[in-house]
């Protein structure tokens, strides 16, 4: 059996905010369609952690590589990294003047050369496969909160990203619209999507995670599988955040 490709390598990454240390030393790897979620206290690092896995925040310190492909350096191509890993928001960053055709295909034909044609039969396709190929004329005003988080799933997937990183998607959803979004997210982990995300809902790491990362202070305290970090953490600053999310 051959060993899986490594598809985010992060290595020593730091990141100050002037006196505040967001990360303080990470490493953590990713292998090709691992699912991998992250949790942790607000502050705890977890969405600068994320954020910098595309340059959204610059690391004060350390490496990280996405396929092979640094993030930091003067060999660094910044275009290439945020081609490969599709980044999904709390709050669905969709341009509301566009539908959500148009939503989804401006980046390919304006980052990747497709042809209006080819960006259109993409969105298309990938409307229906998030459930809403009903409604690719729809401005965002016109879509229910778990709407625009499936368009801007399909928008980000319309990059054919080698990793799909999500801060936080369903934070900002009503409870009935959450599921909606998660079984779009099982989806993609069942197909073998490499997926890092930011969450607490227990019932999407139960059953689409790989491993389990708990963050505290900037730093990594404990990573396991689902079971094992829920059920039997052993760091206590795991146990004690867990008592409240659990």
């Amino acid at each position: 059996m051959s060993e899986k490709r490594l598809m985010v390598d992060i290595r020593g990454a730091e990141k100050d905010f002037g006196i505040v240390m967001a990360l303080k030393g990470v490493n953590l790897t990713v292998d090709e369609g691992e699912v991998v979620l992250i949790i942790g206290p607000s502050g705890s690092g977890k969405s600068t952690l994320l954020r910098s896995i595309n340059r959204l925040e610059a690391l004060t310190g350390g490496q990280i590589f996405v396929d092979g492909d640094p993030l930091v350096g003067p060999e660094a191509d910044i275009r290439k990294i945020r081609e490969e890993t599709g980044m999904v928001f709390q709050d669905f960053n969709l341009f509301p003047h566009k539908t959500a055709l148009e939503n989804i295909s401006m980046a390919p034909m304006k980052v990747k050369g497709k042809t209006p044609e080819e960006a259109r039969a993409k969105a298309r396709e990938l409307l229906k496969r998030v459930g809403l190929e009903d409604r690719e004329k729809s401005y965002p005003g016109q879509l229910s909160g778990g709407q625009k988080q499936r368009v801007a799933i399909a928008r980000a997937l319309a990059m054919e990203p080698k990793v799909m990183l999500f801060d936080e998607p369903t934070s900002a959803l009503d409870p009935e619209m959450v599921k909606e979004v998660l079984d779009v997210m099982l989806d993609l982990a069942q197909e073998g999507m490499t997926m890092m995300v930011v969450s607490h809902e227990m019932g999407f790491a139960r059953a689409a995670a790989d491993r389990v990362v708990f963050m505290d202070e900037g730093e990594i305290v404990e990573i396991a599988p689902p079971d094992v970090i829920f059920d039997h953490a052993e760091e206590e600053r795991t146990k004690k955040f867990l008592k409240h999310i659990l």
